[in-house]
């Protein structure tokens, strides 16, 4: 609720002036630590993302990975936070710049990478010297709540207050009390191009900073002369992996009219062999989509793509 989202600011900003005291090197070792608690528990965490987004196990456990490697990229910067010595016109005197925390960074996540994009920003902005205060999807909210009790242990263990990393689960209300509240000084928003443009306005409105990260409309792009071989299964991939809901997810091919048609022939037969089905089976390369809104964005695309003079190929239908 908002008053619950009220209390947990008040925390994260009290948090906040102890974690920026500490140094960065210090804090670059506790972020080394939480790193080394998401490896221990990371294919309970895989299994986790697995269940309640629906990506495959392997996904589910490589998108926990990737906050671990985030993490030991983090502990490097955290030793390397520079800013120049500047020659001053004064006899006997030297500038110094040095970058100091933005303070609370608010971080707003998606359903697709529940995991991931939250360790993305928030092992950079701890070592920074920054909290955190992270929505994640409402969907997703298990994720959520499971890594943010590794971390909080993790910094508990450290003698630091686990509210340096707050958690608020919720939904819109939630997000745009964040958006509009003058005390995140640093919103960073994943998700759809329509609500990161509502979050960027509500942002500026206030002359806060952003940082956003939407959703995409990718092409590939294939000339006469491609090697089919890379093209195929790279085009499959790019198109199949987290069953299509990635901001990366290539959704146009442009085809040099050349090799057109044997480009879609064996694209067809490699669609035709992707396996469907539970992701927790080792055999599955393609999971369920995330919700049935999901299901009814996809279908009305294809038909769509119908009424545009567009044949289906392969599948196009649940």
């Amino acid at each position: 609720s908002l008053e619950d989202y009220e209390e947990t600011v008040k925390k994260a900003k009290e948090a906040w002036k102890v974690w920026a005291d500490i140094p960065a090197p210090k804090r670059g070792e506790i972020v080394r630590q939480i790193g080394d608690a998401l490896r221990q528990k990371i294919k309970v965490l895989g299994s986790l993302v697995s269940l309640e987004m629906g990506k495959i196990f392997v996904e589910g456990v490589g998108e926990v990975q990737e906050y671990v490697d985030v993490c030991d990229y983090a502990v490097g910067l955290s030793r390397m936070i520079g800013g120049p010595i500047l020659p001053s016109e004064r006899p006997g005197h030297a500038l110094i710049e040095q970058w100091n925390p933005v303070g609370l960074v608010g971080i707003i996540t998606a359903f697709n990478f529940p995991v991931a994009v939250y360790g993305w920003n928030s092992a950079i902005a701890m070592i920074c010297g920054n909290a955190c205060l992270w929505k994640g999807a409402p969907t997703t909210s298990l994720i959520s709540v499971a890594v943010t009790k590794i971390i909080a242990k993790v910094l508990e263990d450290n003698k630091v207050p686990g509210a340096i990393c707050s958690l608020v689960c919720g939904g819109a209300d939630i997000g745009t009390a964040m958006a509009r509240d003058e005390r995140m000084d640093l919103l960073s928003f994943t998700g759809s191009t329509k609500v990161g443009k509502q979050v960027a306005l509500m942002v500026q409105e206030r002359f806060g900073r952003s940082l956003l990260e939407l959703g995409g409309n990718n092409a590939i792009i294939v000339f006469e002369d491609a090697d089919l071989n890379l093209v195929i299964p790279s085009a499959l991939f790019a198109a199949v992996g987290t069953a299509g809901q990635r901001c990366t997810t290539a959704r146009r091919l442009f085809l040099h009219e050349s090799i057109h048609d044997e480009v879609v022939a064996k694209l067809a037969k490699a669609y035709a062999q992707v396996r469907i089905g539970d992701p927790w089976d080792p055999d599955t390369l393609y999971g369920p989509l995330h919700t049935k809104e999901a299901v009814k964005m996809f279908l009305d695309a294809v038909e769509q793509a119908k009424q545009q003079g567009g044949s289906v190929v392969c599948g196009g239908k649940v």
